[in-house]
C-alpha cells in the first residue's frame, strides 16, 4: 500500500505536477563509445546494444519518445565528461527533441558547454551529495535546466557511479532542493536497475511527496504491468526512465507512451 500524502508536507509540494501524463523516457547510457546496459550500476557487468549511440537514439525518438536520457557511465566514475562528442552528435541529430544528460558533471563550466551544445536539462548526481551549494548555484546560473540524480539502495544515497553508499536519506536530500529551483529528481533504485524486476513504487512515491519535487522513476521497468502501477501517480511523477525492458523488447515505448497519455 502506498503512502498518501502527509498533511504536514512543505509547501513545495506546490512544485508537484496536477493534470500531466508522465513521459516514458528512453535511457542511453554511454560507455566506451558504446550503448549498453548495466547491472546494479556494475561497471564490469555490462550488456552492449549497439556501437552507434547517434542510431539508438534516433530509433526511440521514430519510435515516440518524446524526452532521452542520456549517461555518460565513464564520465561518472572518472568524474570528468569522457562522452561530450557522442552526446553532441544526438542533440545535434535531434535539436528541437529535450535531452537530459547525467554523468561526469562536476563544474558549471561543464554544464555549460552541455546546454550550449543543445541539451535542455543536466542531471547532477555524486556532486549534490558533496557539495549542495554546487546544485543551488548551478540552479541560479541555469534556472529551469538542473535536474537532481538520486541513487539510492535501501533509501540511502549512493554516489560515484554507485561505488559509494552514503549515509545521508534520499528524502532529506530531495528536501534540501526542493526549494533551490531544481526542475525535478531523477530517482533511481539501485537495487532494482538493470534487473527487470519492477519498480520500487512505494519509495519513488514517498520521495515525491515528501521531498516537494517531481520525480522522474528510474531502475527496475520491466514491462506494461510498471507502467500500469505508476500511471496513477501522475500528479508526482514527470516521467519514467526505461533501458533494458525497450532495447530487450519486453515494453513497447510506443504502446506504454500511449497508454500514459490516455
Amino acid at each position: 500500500m502506498l503512502t498518501q500524502p502527509n498533511s504536514n508536507l512543505n509547501n513545495s509540494t506546490d512544485n508537484l505536477n496536477k493534470n500531466t501524463a508522465p513521459l516514458l523516457i528512453p535511457a542511453i547510457d554511454l560507455k566506451d563509445g558504446k550503448c549498453v546496459r548495466l547491472k546494479q550500476g556494475r561497471m564490469e557487468d555490462d550488456t552492449v546494444f549497439s556501437d552507434d549511440p547517434v542510431a539508438m537514439a534516433t530509433r526511440w525518438v521514430n519510435e515516440g519518445a518524446r524526452r532521452l536520457h542520456l549517461v555518460d557511465l565513464n564520465g561518472a566514475f572518472d568524474g570528468v565528461p569522457v562522452h561530450k562528442n557522442v552526446v553532441m552528435e544526438i542533440a545535434k541529430a535531434h535539436p528541437t527533441l529535450p535531452v537530459q544528460l547525467g554523468g561526469g558533471v562536476r563544474s558549471l563550466q561543464t554544464i555549460e558547454h552541455y546546454l550550449t551544445a543543445g541539451l535542455t536539462y543536466i542531471i547532477i548526481g555524486t556532486k549534490a551529495v558533496e557539495n549542495p551549494e554546487f546544485v543551488e548555484e548551478a540552479c541560479r546560473e541555469f534556472a529551469g535546466h538542473i535536474i537532481v540524480g538520486i541513487d539510492a539502495k535501501d533509501g540511502l544515497v549512493a554516489t560515484h557511479g554507485w561505488a559509494n553508499v552514503t549515509d545521508v536519506k534520499a528524502t532529506d536530500l530531495a528536501k534540501r532542493f526542493a526549494d533551490a529551483g531544481v526542475s525535478s529528481i531523477v530517482y533511481t533504485d539501485i537495487a532494482r536497475d538493470g534487473m527487470m524486476q519492477g519498480v520500487n513504487v512505494e519509495q519513488t512515491v514517498n520521495l515525491a511527496r515528501e521531498g516537494g519535487l517531481p520525480v522522474i522513476a528510474s531502475g527496475g521497468v520491466t514491462d506494461m504491468k510498471d507502467i500500469e502501477l505508476l500511471k496513477p501517480y501522475g500528479d508526482c511523477l514527470e516521467g519514467i526512465i526505461t533501458g533494458r525492458a525497450i532495447y530487450e523488447g519486453t515494453l513497447d515505448l510506443g504502446e506504454a507512451q500511449a497508454y500514459l497519455d490516455k
